[in-house]
């Protein structure tokens, strides 16, 4: 069935509603197996793997009407899109966001070349057990996180050799990463690179650093370093 408009053929409308069925169906899975073991996602992100592959599909179908000579100025300007969204996403993030797209590129060849479904198929069903794999597994992690540990001092206190003691005893490495003075001058934060050698004790770590420091503010938080790295 051909859609027809002023007399020119616009797409075929059986093929594309097939196709955008089976870019629906696909999308699914590569949306559900994000969740899997993964806490650290929203309902907009796993609506952006479900749709992406039939909205890319439908921009490709509508491009490559006629054999107009778009295809590749398209494909391009919308992988670009991924590197200017309005909030940094991790590496994880954005690599799923690519094979959604590849899926939707790969739909949208469907309709002319049967073995263009075969391999949406193929790769869907690849990158789905490659999300479970990872995300059930403990690949790639490493054995002791680090985090990363801001300290604010009084200007009074030489940070230089402070904490030395306390890091000897609680952490198995230690980096000075940033020093950045707050509050007018007044203060200097410390930002550190840590590993603890034990994760039970940090507790007690930071009522040590909180001693130290005149009960100023310490925050400890797991660094992301990792999940934005390529």
């Amino acid at each position: 069935m051909t859609l027809n408009i002023f007399g020119l053929t616009l797409v075929d409308l059986q093929a594309y509603l097939v196709c955008a069925a089976i870019a629906l169906i696909l999308g699914a899975p590569m949306a559900l197996s994000y969740t899997v073991k993964n806490h650290r996602y929203s309902k907009g992100f796993l609506l952006t793997l479900f749709a992406l592959p039939v909205s890319v599909m439908t921009v490709m179908m509508m491009v490559n009407i006629n054999n107009q000579i778009g295809t590749s100025i398209t494909i391009a300007g919308v992988f670009a899109l991924v590197r200017f969204r309005s909030f940094p996403g991790t590496a994880k993030e954005i690599i799923n966001v690519f094979m959604s797209m590849i899926v939707g590129v790969a739909l949208s060849c469907a309709g002319e070349n049967s073995s263009a479904l075969i391999i949406a198929l193929i790769f869907t069903l690849l990158c789905t057990l490659v999300n479970i794999l990872f995300n059930l597994t403990s690949i790639g992690r490493t054995k002791k996180a680090e985090k990363t540990l801001r300290i604010t001092i009084p200007e009074s206190l030489d940070y230089t050799d402070v904490f030395e003691d306390l890091f000897v005893k609680y952490t198995s490495s230690h980096e000075l990463t940033r020093v950045k003075t707050t509050n007018m001058g007044s203060m200097f934060q410390l930002t550190y690179d840590i590993v603890l050698k034990d994760e039970k004790e940090e507790r007690n770590f930071l009522n040590d650093l909180r001693c130290r420091n005149g009960n100023l503010d310490i925050i400890c938080a797991k660094t992301l370093q990792d999940e934005h790295g390529l």
